[in-house]
């Protein structure tokens, strides 16, 4: 497998999968959080500097068709802003042959939105699932889809995915296109390199203590993650609305929070498990209640497993907050995926903020490694602003969860083979 550091890009056209889907601010339209092209920026500039010239392509959220309102022509000038020149753009991804063409070395091509062709993701549109012609319409697409990879191919000498965040998704730019590439003209970039050290660091060669610290909404949503750690972790820490559906499977009262009846059993199976590895299972003991679920509720506090009626839990409380911090302090591994309550409601942050600043002083104090991983919890690191006090900050928050649960994502086999 050829590894970008060794290869030299002088008088080559590379064509990039970048993972540019960046949050927009709804009043102003432009970028809230530019992450994901700061973590693109070693691949780029590695490119141009070697006198090669930089096609990038990315999706932006979940177009189903052409739309303005997700046109990646929105973020050119944040792009120019991270990389220090000017770029170039093309409004239509299968019509670049002439921007290509004219493109020079150390220059820089963007595309425009992928998803705006259906073949991108090879899922039908306009068409349900239980039509009796979906088949036919899906097979007919992934036929298509092919054609779309192969011409996205042709603007280039060499493939580079540097994706993370859509490596999990069998799409037209993140896994078709490298069948089009010979084995030396195909590459992971700087970026999805350093994500795959860093899980593979935690699959396999963890420190111990090692503690997980899962937190959302769902158990359901977390089940296989927490089913592949089981074998590897000696903490699991459980945070955010899935508390209470284990509080509940335990015989607790739980009030108006949020609960996966349906899942009671999966709960206990996991504690049971828990149990049988050797697992430390710690839920919260104490919770912030809200009268409903708004920024300005009225508040209270009680034990997790004793919730008033008519309230909901929406944050970890104080005696919480610290056994969670100390089990944290004293771990040399960590991994942190799902908040501990609602942290985008400034009432409901406290939880949140104390284990983002508990993660990384156990990196900066105690030597620890640290992965943090999944939207919520990076939006938590970077709103405490401490990204760069944890060992690494994940850009893919489905496709980790994915790795981490042991699965095989599509755009890193189409290039590990």
């Amino acid at each position: 497998m050829i590894v970008i550091d060794n290869f030299n890009f002088k008088g080559l056209k590379a064509i990039v999968r970048v993972d540019f889907n960046v949050p927009l601010d709804k009043a102003t339209g432009k970028v809230s959080d530019d992450t994901r092209i700061r973590g693109a920026l070693p691949t780029i500039k590695k490119i141009i500097a070697d006198g090669g010239a930089a096609i990038l392509m990315s999706h932006m959220g979940k177009a189903k068709g052409v739309d303005p309102k997700l046109s990646l022509k929105q973020i050119v000038y944040k792009i120019e802003e991270n990389l220090g020149q000017k770029i170039q753009f093309c409004d239509d991804c299968m019509k670049a042959d002439d921007a290509v063409k004219a493109l020079k070395a150390g220059e820089v091509l963007l595309l425009e939105n992928l998803r705006f062709y259906a073949e991108e993701e090879g899922k039908p549109r306009g068409i349900e699932k239980d039509d009796p012609n979906y088949d036919a319409a899906k097979k007919e697409l992934k036929a298509k889809q092919k054609d779309f990879a192969k011409k996205l191919a042709s603007y280039a000498d060499v493939y580079v995915n540097d994706a993370f965040g859509t490596a999990h998704r069998a799409h037209a730019s993140t896994a078709i296109i490298a069948d089009f590439f010979a084995e030396d003209k195909k590459m992971f970039g700087f970026l999805i390199n350093k994500e795959l050290q860093a899980m593979d660091k935690v699959l396999n060669e963890a420190q111990k203590p090692f503690t997980a610290i899962m937190g959302g909404a769902k158990v359901s949503d977390k089940i296989n993650i927490i089913t592949n750690l089981l074998d590897r972790v000696d903490n699991l820490i459980i945070g955010g609305g899935m508390t209470y559906t284990f509080v509940k499977a335990m015989g607790g009262q739980i009030g108006n929070s949020l609960c996966e009846a349906d899942k009671l059993d999966l709960a206990k199976e996991i504690l049971d498990k828990a149990k049988a590895k050797g697992v430390k299972v710690y839920l919260p003991t104490d919770a912030v209640n809200a009268d409903k679920f708004d920024a300005n509720a009225n508040t209270n506090i009680s034990k997790t497993n004793e919730t008033p009626d008519g309230w909901m839990g929406l944050d970890i409380a104080d005696e919480t907050i610290k056994t969670y911090t100390d089990v944290i302090a004293n771990s040399k591994t960590v991994i942190w995926n799902g908040p501990m309550g609602v942290f985008e409601f400034d009432k409901f942050a406290k939880g949140t903020s104390a284990v983002a600043k508990a993660v990384a002083d156990a990196t900066q104090k105690n030597g620890a490694f640290t992965l943090i991983g999944g939207g919520d919890s990076v939006a938590a690191i970077n709103k405490n602003k401490l990204a760069d006090k944890v060992s690494y900050v994940s850009t893919g928050g489905g496709a980790m969860l994915e790795y981490m649960e042991g699965k095989v994502l599509p755009g890193i086999k189409a290039i590990r083979g």
